[in-house]
């Protein structure tokens, strides 16, 4: 058996099992397991330094779940989008794939409590559906893989999915949505990267949240990846007590690029049941994004967005640079806060940037000195 399947069947699964794990009372995981399953594997178990610490929240449940579980179950409205099970078709040329339930541990924060877990509304046996969907929309260029995590199936069943879709002639693009890099990095074997590198163009968005997740298996497993030609991206979910931090935010995308990982989006903690706690403002995400931009290189700086309730889709925000625009100028401010003015096509004057200003009072300074 290989290793990965060995660490996955011992997983803690039940608040005993937790409990006694971690040396915590049981009345403070009471009922936990009734909100969402819970599902931690020994090695990602393994980076817990202490109780509270920023991988801890992420797998362990925790009481604030009992508080506000009047939120949603399905806050992006995906269930609307979906013409057949396990499709999720949102956005013009592209459309979301579910083909697995499970992921190598869960998180408290998931947006997709509703389905994670339970093999009756993420199967196999819809796959055959969602791949025919496809094949009859040729406006779809782009599949995102996801699920539960599709790199817990097995390299057989991963196989199907991509040979599958390729056959479709209408699609360009393959993308793999997985955690399994961060929970699980033992999975990302040799034989599954040479599987993997027949289906180009393929790309793999993983999903990291905090610096100490990037181990050295960590780094490895996406050296792999990396080396097998396939671009990589990461998504990170802005959690409170977890990254909400912007010299953390900064540490873990500078450690991202080390690894061959361009960060891609920062998301705002989605509003889903049992959630509210790990939720920052909205102002807390501009804040790190003001925070790296400028500060630190261009790729180290991902996308922040809102995946809007109600199936809006992902929306950008940022900080506000443009102070202005007129039909003249654009004033700006840029990261330190200083402005700078440019000019518009077309327009007739010559707005000065505050070097331009600087030079000017130079030189008056110097003509003084010489009349002198």
């Amino acid at each position: 058996m290989e290793k990965w399947r060995k660490l996955m069947q011992k997983s803690l699964t039940t608040v005993d099992q937790i409990s006694k794990a971690l040396d915590l009372p049981k009345d403070e995981l009471a009922g936990l397991d009734k909100v969402f399953r819970i599902k931690v594997n020994p090695y990602y178990l393994s980076l817990i330094k202490k109780k509270g610490d920023p991988i801890y929240k992420q797998v362990i449940p925790d009481q604030a779940e009992l508080k506000d579980c009047d939120l949603e179950s399905d806050p992006l409205s995906e269930e609307a989008d979906s013409p057949v099970p396990s499709i999720v078709h949102r956005y013009p040329d592209r459309c979301l794939f579910l083909v697995s339930p499970e992921c190598a541990s869960y998180c408290r924060f998931c947006t997709r409590k509703r389905k994670v877990g339970d093999s009756q509304k993420i199967s196999l046996k819809f796959i055959r559906q969602g791949i025919n969907y496809i094949s009859v929309h040729p406006e779809i260029r782009d599949v995102i893989i996801s699920g539960g995590d599709p790199l817990m199936l097995s390299d057989k069943q991963i196989e199907l999915v991509l040979s599958s879709l390729r056959k479709i002639p209408h699609i360009q693009i393959l993308r793999i949505g997985s955690r399994v890099p961060c929970f699980l990095p033992q999975r990302v074997t040799t034989k599954l990267v040479r599987m993997l590198k027949k289906y180009h163009p393929l790309y793999i968005n993983v999903h990291f949240n905090h610096p100490d997740e990037l181990t050295p298996e960590a780094y490895k497993a996406l050296g792999r990846l990396a080396d097998a030609g396939i671009p990589l991206g990461n998504q990170t979910v802005l959690l409170k007590g977890v990254n909400d931090d912007p010299a953390v935010m900064k540490l873990l995308m500078q450690k991202l690029l080390q690894a061959r990982v361009r960060p891609y989006y920062i998301y705002q903690a989605d509003m889903v049941f049992g959630t509210e706690h790990f939720r920052t403002r909205v102002e807390k995400g501009l804040e790190i994004i003001k925070a790296l931009r400028g500060w630190t290189s261009g790729l180290a700086v991902p996308h922040f967005v809102i995946d809007a309730p109600g199936g809006g889709g992902k929306i950008p925000l940022l900080p506000e640079y443009v102070k202005s625009i007129t039909d003249e100028e654009v004033v700006m401010r840029n990261y330190e806060g200083k402005e700078f003015h440019y000019r518009q096509a077309g327009s007739q004057s010559k707005p000065r940037s505050c070097v331009q200003e600087i030079l000017a009072e130079m030189l008056i300074a110097e003509n003084d000195l010489t009349f002198n």
